[in-house]
């Protein structure tokens, strides 16, 4: 898949480009494949695996372009989009921080490339069910952009990190990704933190990009731990003060309230699986540790 992915890059992009690619300690070869197939890259092999967040720390530092793009390794460059998505940047520079639109393999919307920010309104939305009942609402479904089929150019809070181009020197600025986020939750806090440095992130319907999204994720109850773990952390950070004791509470009763719903409706496997999740309650209900030292 990652073959397949700078396949593309050199393929579709005409911007002058270098690939700084970070091998989290693959045992499946691609490194070798990699290495072999595009000499012309830089290959990090990395003896661990760090994740995400300060892989992407890793690449970022050796990168010496004006821009960093944040590439998924399970995605597809469609008709010139980094091109596309640099002249959006060009022409938008006070966003500080850009996306496209996302498609999944068979090429209908994955409306993940961008979503808002968690508030007390959105996380009561999702625990009443009102989520899941409206999903086309922008009311109901604030953080999912409800109803909006990503074929506008729009000031988002947050764009996927799949696909994220920003200034180098804004990367910098801002430290990269912060690496208490362990798995989730980076690119939502990079630009919350962003914003308040007065970033107002956009996206373009013209940048578009296939990402096979949740390919290597295959267990659903520990990807939701992993989940919730993000949005605590997130919601202690970046919630408004007087928000944040009841928002908290809604957002660790939201597993079992979805336990309790699914039950109701009779979705014994769905009901199991948050059963799952609310009995592991003590790994995420206090989210990520914040680290001090995030390099």
């Amino acid at each position: 898949m990652t073959l397949d992915c700078i396949r593309s890059v050199f393929a579709e992009t005409k911007t002058a480009f270098e690939i700084i690619v970070v091998d989290n300690a693959s045992s499946d070869g691609s490194a070798e494949a990699i290495a072999s197939q595009f000499p012309s890259i830089r290959l990090m092999s990395e003896r661990h695996n760090h994740g995400f967040a300060k892989a992407n720390n890793i690449a970022a530092r050796e990168a010496t372009g004006e821009y960093v793009l944040l590439l998924n390794p399970d995605t597809l460059v469609l008709d010139g989009a980094i091109d596309k998505l640099v002249d959006f940047a060009e022409r938008k520079p006070e966003a500080g921080i850009w996306g496209g639109k996302t498609l999944y393999g068979d090429g209908e919307l994955n409306p993940a490339s961008c979503w808002g920010r968690m508030t007390l309104w959105s996380i009561t939305s999702q625990l009443l069910g009102f989520t899941s009942i409206f999903r086309q609402s922008g009311l109901f479904n604030p953080e999912g952009y409800g109803g909006w089929p990503r074929n506008t150019e729009r000031e988002v809070d947050i764009v996927s990190g799949c696909f994220l181009l920003i200034k180098r020197q804004f990367w910098n600025e801002l430290g990269g990704f912060d690496l208490s986020y362990v798995m989730y939750g980076e690119e939502a806090d990079l630009c919350l933190r962003a914003h308040e440095l007065g970033a107002r992130p956009c996206v373009t319907p013209v940048s578009q990009i296939v990402h096979y999204a949740g390919a290597s994720e295959t267990v659903r109850t520990d990807k939701m731990v992993r989940l919730l773990k993000a949005k605590v952390l997130l919601a202690q950070r970046h919630l408004p003060e007087w928000q944040k004791p009841l928002a908290l509470a809604l957002l660790r009763l939201y597993p079992l309230s979805r336990k309790i719903g699914t039950s109701a409706l009779g979705r014994g496997s769905s009901s199991a699986t948050w059963g799952d999740i609310w009995r592991r309650r003590s790994e995420w209900w206090n989210g990520w540790p914040e680290l001090e030292h995030n390099t």
